[in-house]
């Protein structure tokens, strides 16, 4: 593509895009869409990007934005069903779909089909998440999806990488398979820990919060390809630190978070829009190559036909008759009675299949010879896989939405504990405060006198509390009533009525730096409270992100306060 055709592409996803938001519909099922409308344009051009551009370009951000968003409390908690699904299901489906293939070309060697398989195996949970979120789907239905779509597309490469060798080889081996994704589990999973760790050690000892962004920006694409080059997963890779790092934020510096938050969100929004705007614009031209070869038009609209309803059938089977593995546990996972779904659940769950920019640039990759000779049906394979993806975000993300709303959001439940969770943390806040409000003022006794000291102790400890108490009831009126918080004694205030006393009339800024400084204080004892209490358990991730941006956006204003300035 020349600069000017690519510069269209962009501009005109990005405007599907704002249209799609603006009227509240899903961007990625309007995205396709309007790209298959446009692709049957005579003038359209034939856009493509190149397969190792999806893989290596636009794969990596993605999957180390969703990562770093997840919860590693909540993926641990669920890691039974992630694993069933981003592994077991994927499996079952590449090798259903290679089966059907092999039944309707009879001349295609099984590890062709098996590319095939593997191609359309991994559902893209973007556009999935992005419904349920505006639908209200429970947080441990959103953690499955989110989690299978992080692991599947490296049970899928993998498996196509086996398949590959197996077309050049003509040979199938299923140890030699076993061998290939256990080393790219491994090497994957430790190549991404190791750069998660290097980083989150550079962050915290790096003053630059946009040095620190960048750096995390190009992290991912250094996962994905150094563990590409010693043959592991970059897929697994890419999430192992992304999941470290997500993990790990609260640490670091609110410049870092307040920083990358908006950075990577609009990341995201322009590699989305550009992948789903060519997936419709390419299908008229797969179409187009299915017709100039030898392998017969009829027959390959059949394959992908069959390729098409094979994954849409599989899915749903292989959620309910599997389970019940959740009730088995695996070293390392936690798990409760609360994190198992029922059966409206694993209903949305199985209606959330959509396929994506893994199964797009997997197919764009399947190369025209290989091993010498020209790769077997891989017309047929292309259109296949093209037909899966577009079908499955239509059909499928038509769909959901109606399935969800048919059998209830369910989450008033979640978002009820939610509340009782954060007002039960906010008067554990109150309570760091007011001791780090205790211990400043003990070391002011000896400037502005013991009398001043505790009166500006009381005075402020009751305003925190008071503010903890309004929360809590606000928040969870029936949490609030249960667990009263003492309000600290209130004394009379010196002389002038002001809540923080002066050591000499011309002193004035000094107090104030001094009073800057202890609310820096405050607002780090508060930030410690929410780890302490999310590494414990007891507070959701999504409930300590909530409330941690609200302290950075605090920090950030305490300082670039004008008392600093003084």
């Amino acid at each position: 593509m020349d600069e000017a055709v690519v510069l269209l592409v962009i501009t005109g996803a990005l405007a599907v895009t704002a249209a799609a938001r603006h009227w509240d519909l899903p961007a990625p099922l309007v995205l396709v869409t309007v790209g298959l409308g446009v692709s049957l344009i005579p003038a359209v051009p034939h856009i493509e990007l190149e397969p190792e551009v999806l893989l290596g370009v636009i794969l990596p951000p993605l999957l180390f934005s969703a990562a770093n968003g997840s919860s590693y409390q909540d993926f641990r908690s669920s890691l039974h069903a992630i694993v069933r699904l981003g592994v077991g299901l994927v499996i079952v489906t590449a090798l259903a779909v290679a089966w059907v293939a092999t039944l309707l070309l009879p001349d295609l060697p099984f590890a062709a089909a098996l590319v095939l398989g593997a191609v359309v195996a991994p559902p893209d949970a973007v556009s999935a998440a992005a419904v349920g979120r505006r639908l209200g789907l429970p947080r441990r239905v959103m953690t499955l999806l989110g989690g299978e779509s992080l692991i599947n597309d490296a049970t899928s490469l993998t498996l196509y990488k086996v398949a590959l060798a197996g077309v050049a080889t003509g040979a199938w081996v299923w140890t030699e398979g076993i061998g290939v994704f256990t080393l790219a589990v491994v090497v994957g999973v430790g190549v991404g820990l190791v750069m998660g760790i290097g980083m989150h050690a550079a962050r915290l000892r790096l003053a630059d919060p946009l040095l620190t962004s960048v750096a995390g920006i190009i992290l991912p694409f250094a996962a994905y390809w150094i563990a590409e080059e010693l043959s592991g997963s970059g897929v697994l890779a890419v999430v192992a630190a992304g999941l470290y790092l997500g993990h790990t934020a609260p640490t670091a510096g609110y410049e870092t978070r307040l920083v990358e938050e908006p950075l990577w969100d609009s990341l995201d929004l322009l590699l989305e829009a550009i992948t789903f705007a060519i997936i419709g614009l390419q299908l008229k031209f797969v179409v187009e190559t299915v017709v100039d070869s030898d392998e017969g038009l009829r027959t390959a609209i059949w394959v992908s036909l069959a390729a098409l309803v094979v994954t849409m059938a599989v899915r749903p089977l292989y959620v309910f008759a599997t389970a019940w593995l959740d009730r088995v546990h695996l070293p390392g996972s936690k798990r409760s009675r609360a994190d198992q779904l029922d059966w409206r659940e694993s209903l949305v769950v199985s209606s959330a299949g959509m396929r994506g920019v893994v199964t797009l640039a997997a197919a764009a990759a399947i190369p025209a010879t290989l091993g010498g000779a020209e790769f077997p049906g891989r017309a047929t394979i292309q259109l296949a896989a093209f037909t899966v993806a577009i079908g499955t975000l239509l059909l499928q993300g038509v769909t959901l939405p109606w399935v969800i709303r048919t059998l209830g959001g369910g989450g008033e439940d979640e978002a009820a504990s939610d509340a009782a969770e954060e007002a039960r943390v906010r008067r554990l806040m109150a309570d760091a405060q007011a001791e780090t409000i205790a211990h400043a003022t003990r070391e002011w006794a000896p400037v502005i006198g013991e009398e001043k000291a505790e009166a500006t102790r009381a005075a402020m400890s009751a305003a925190i509390v008071g503010r903890a108490q309004a929360a809590a009831r606000l928040l969870s009126p029936e949490s609030a009533a249960e667990e009263p918080v003492e309000q600290a004694p209130v004394r009379a205030r010196p002389t002038g009525g002001r809540a923080f006393p002066v050591a000499r009339p011309g002193d004035r800024s000094e107090d104030l730096r001094r009073l800057n400084a202890l609310r820096a204080d405050m607002n780090r004892a508060q930030r410690q409270v929410l780890v302490d209490e999310r590494d414990a358990g007891r507070l959701n991730e999504a409930v300590m992100r909530r409330i941690l941006r609200e302290l950075d956006i605090e920090a950030e204003a305490l300082a670039e306060s004008w008392v600093n300035r003084i």
